[in-house]
Parts: C-alpha cells; sequence; structure tokens
C-alpha cells in the first residue's frame, strides 16, 4: 500500500504516538503484518473491528476557517499604491475586505473629497483583490467599530500601511486595533500618493492659456515648468511590480478577444464601468494604454498626468482586465488585429477629444466590421476630474499643507523617541 493511501495512519502516528507505540506491540504479539508500517510482510491476520472505527487515526474533515483581513482608506483618486497595499493586505488573509471611508468623514478630517462616495465605491470593488466592502466606514477605528468588525463582519486583522495616518488631534488612527493586538502593518508602496497627485494636477493646470499661444507652440512660463518639474513621478517601474499585478494567465484557445484602447490617466469609475462593459462582450479583454509622448500629441502637452507606467498599473489592477498592452500605437493596425487575434475592438461613447485632426483609429476594425461603439455608462473624464481640483484650489492646497505639517511632526517626534 503506498504512502498517499495511509495517510489516516501517518496522521494517527504524529498526533498519538503512545496509541501507536502500544498498537504496535500488540501487533507484534499476535503476529499481525507490518507492511502498513513500512516493515517486513506477513499474513495479515484482521482485527475483530478496522482501526477507523475505533477513531485513533481518523482524519479530520472540518476545513481551516478562511482568514478575513480589513483594510480601510479613503481611496480618493485612486492610484496604483492604493492597489499595490490592497494586494498586500490580501496577502495576508483569504478574504479581504474594504472599508470606505464616508465623505462626512474625510472632509472633518482632511479636507474635502475629489470623488464622492459613489464613484470611490466602483473604483475599489473594481480591484481584483477586494473581495467585500463595507461603506460609510470611519476614520478612526474606535474600540465600538472594532467590536462591529470583530463580531460582525468575522476580522482577524486590521492592515494599514506603515505611514503614518493620524487623527486632527495627532493621535493614532490605529490605536484601538494595535491594543488588541489585531493589528498588522504592510509596506507603503513609494513615489505616489493623493496628496502627490493633487499636486501634480494643481502645477500641470494652473493657468491653461500658459500651455499654448495662438499658433499652439509650447509656451510655458519658467515658474510653470519648474513647478511640473518638481511634481515628476517618482516611481520606478520593475518587472516585478507588473507581474505581481498581472493575471499570469493568456487566452484560452478559441477564445473571444475583446481590445479597448485610450490613455487611462487619472483612473476614475468611468474608466471601471466602461471596462467592464467591454469585458462582458468577450473572454479576454486586451487592453491597449496610449504612451506618454502619444497621450501629450492629442491631448496636450500638460497631459498625461501619470506616466505610462503608473496607467499600466492601475488598469491591470482592474478585476476586468486580463492583459495590457504597455504603449499601444493610437491607430489599430491589421497586424495588431492578427498578432492579439483581436475579436473585437472597442470604444466608449465618453472621451476626450483629440487635439489632431487624422484619419480615424478605428479604420480598419471597422472595416472589418468586428468595431462596436459601446455607450459609457458615466460621463466623468480625467479632465473633469482635473476641473474638480482647479475649482477647490485653495481647499486642496490647505488639505496638502495640513497633511504634509502632520506627517513632518509625526517622523520627528518619532525620530525623537528612538533616539536618532
Amino acid at each position: 500500500m503506498d504512502y498517499e493511501s495511509n495517510n489516516w495512519i501517518w496522521e494517527g502516528v504524529y498526533n498519538n504516538p503512545h496509541v501507536f507505540g502500544g498498537l504496535m506491540v500488540t501487533a507484534a504479539l499476535l503476529g499481525l503484518s507490518t507492511s502498513y508500517f513500512g516493515g517486513i510482510g506477513v499474513p495479515f491476520l484482521p482485527l475483530p473491528c478496522s482501526w477507523s472505527n475505533l477513531g485513533i487515526f481518523h482524519k479530520k474533515k472540518s476545513g481551516k476557517r478562511r482568514v478575513r483581513v480589513y483594510m480601510d482608506g479613503c481611496f480618493d483618486l485612486m492610484h496604483y499604491g492604493h492597489a499595490n497595499a490592497l494586494r498586500q493586505a490580501k496577502a495576508l488573509g483569504d478574504e479581504l475586505i474594504v472599508g470606505l471611508v464616508s465623505d462626512e468623514e474625510i472632509v472633518a478630517n482632511k479636507g474635502p473629497p475629489v470623488l464622492s462616495m459613489e464613484e470611490r465605491l466602483v473604483l475599489v470593488s473594481g480591484l481584483k483583490w477586494v473581495d467585500e466592502v463595507i461603506t460609510d466606514a470611519p476614520y478612526a477605528i474606535t474600540e465600538q467599530f472594532l467590536h462591529r468588525l470583530f463580531h460582525d463582519y468575522k476580522i482577524d486583522y486590521v492592515i494599514h500601511g506603515d505611514d503614518p495616518c493620524l487623527l486632527p488631534d495627532g493621535t493614532d488612527a490605529y490605536a484601538a486595533a494595535k491594543k488588541a493586538g489585531r493589528y498588522k502593518q504592510i509596506k507603503r508602496t513609494e513615489g505616489v500618493s493623493s496628496t502627490d497627485i493633487v499636486g501634480r494636477i494643481l502645477s500641470s493646470l494652473r493657468d491653461p492659456k500658459n500651455c499654448e499661444d495662438n499658433n499652439g507652440t509650447d509656451v510655458k512660463s519658467q515658474e510653470e515648468s519648474q513647478s511640473k518639474g518638481s511634481s515628476v513621478s517618482q516611481f520606478l517601474p520593475t518587472s516585478r511590480r507588473i507581474v505581481q499585478f498581472s493575471n499570469g494567465k493568456g487566452p484560452a484557445p478559441n477564445a473571444r478577444i475583446v481590445y479597448i484602447d485610450g490613455a487611462f490617466d487619472l483612473f476614475h469609475a468611468g474608466h471601471v464601468e466602461i471596462l467592464k462593459r467591454a469585458r462582458e462582450l468577450g473572454d479576454f479583454l486586451l487592453v491597449g494604454i496610449h504612451s506618454d509622448e502619444t497621450v501629450s500629441e492629442h491631448r496636450g502637452n500638460h497631459y498625461p498626468l501619470m506616466h505610462l507606467h503608473e496607467r499600466s498599473l492601475s488598469v491591470l489592477a482592474c478585476r476586468y482586465v486580463d492583459e495590457v498592452i504597455i504603449g499601444a500605437p493610437w491607430e489599430i493596425t491589421m497586424d495588431m488585429i492578427t498578432t492579439f487575434n483581436i475579436s473585437l475592438a472597442v470604444h466608449g461613447t465618453v472621451a476626450e477629444k483629440s487635439l489632431l485632426s487624422e484619419t480615424d483609429p478605428y479604420k480598419v476594425p471597422k472595416s472589418m466590421g468586428i468595431f462596436r461603439l459601446l455607450e459609457s455608462p458615466k460621463d466623468i473624464t480625467t479632465t473633469s476630474v482635473a476641473q474638480r481640483i482647479m475649482a477647490n484650489h485653495g481647499a486642496y492646497m490647505k488639505r496638502n499643507a495640513k497633511k504634509a505639517q502632520s506627517e513632518k511632526r509625526y517622523y520627528e517626534e518619532k525620530k525623537y523617541v528612538s533616539g536618532d
């Protein structure tokens, strides 16, 4: 009898060594076969009852309870840093429950959010690592809310990054979870934050009139150029990070492959909804993400706000996306359709307008009868999101300064305590 068929025996040996020893002695005295135990086989004499009926070696059939972890946040201006945090959180358990902080709580603790609760919910729910969302979560995890998490939602651990999350009075928003011994920490993704993105938008779009003269030539002022230079992304992409975000699976044989392309700049709820609709039309969704140069050429020199690899990770994090083409061409060519075996090319009805008058980028798939225009579920665009921030310029500048000041104070105190 092979090893695999005797797992119940070896489990019994491990859990009940004293019982096993007694049975071995008994077996030897009765002249029973020891072939079950790897010895020399002798004629087998059946016992009056089976060992499994005695319950000694009976394998436990009760499955291990799934570990449920909780991570909360505002998730305003969703970016790859948010996605990576939730990816890391999911790795610490089996099911990830996300707490989405209410608009009112954000206003009270940080300042006005850029995106509404409904828009933020679409973004968070659209991430491939999220299993469940709790709306209107508090900014600070109080003992009362912690009790709800543990008893109503069966949460095992509360997760947060290693960056500070401070209340207006300077106290730690996760103090109660840490005190309860149910807190786990993940590494913050460097190079991006919502505050940083707001800064990029404010510096890039502060004075759109300065972006072009009457002839369409760039005439940025020195001040604007310096400002934009100071807000350049610090993200350094690696192949490992891209693999972490990727599904790692190609299309199945004879799969219906749907292709959609775009800038996907400042990834928002409109992007998620159109990707969801596109995915419903086939078996595999391939997304083409235009290069920074292509986006600038067609949208204006102040775009994109997020560079190519940042945009690629945001799209890859979406649960409806199977694969991306990083730096896809503006026009869909016959070579692309053949290479990627594209069955259907789609485009949403709501999109940024190109600054150039040119041939239709979807001319080839249209001529082949494999193009479809999709009704966009939302009218939100990258420009409309940026305009919200510009309209509340003062409030967001104040919010950014407030956060920077509180974090500076936190790190100074931490340095003082550690004696560095």
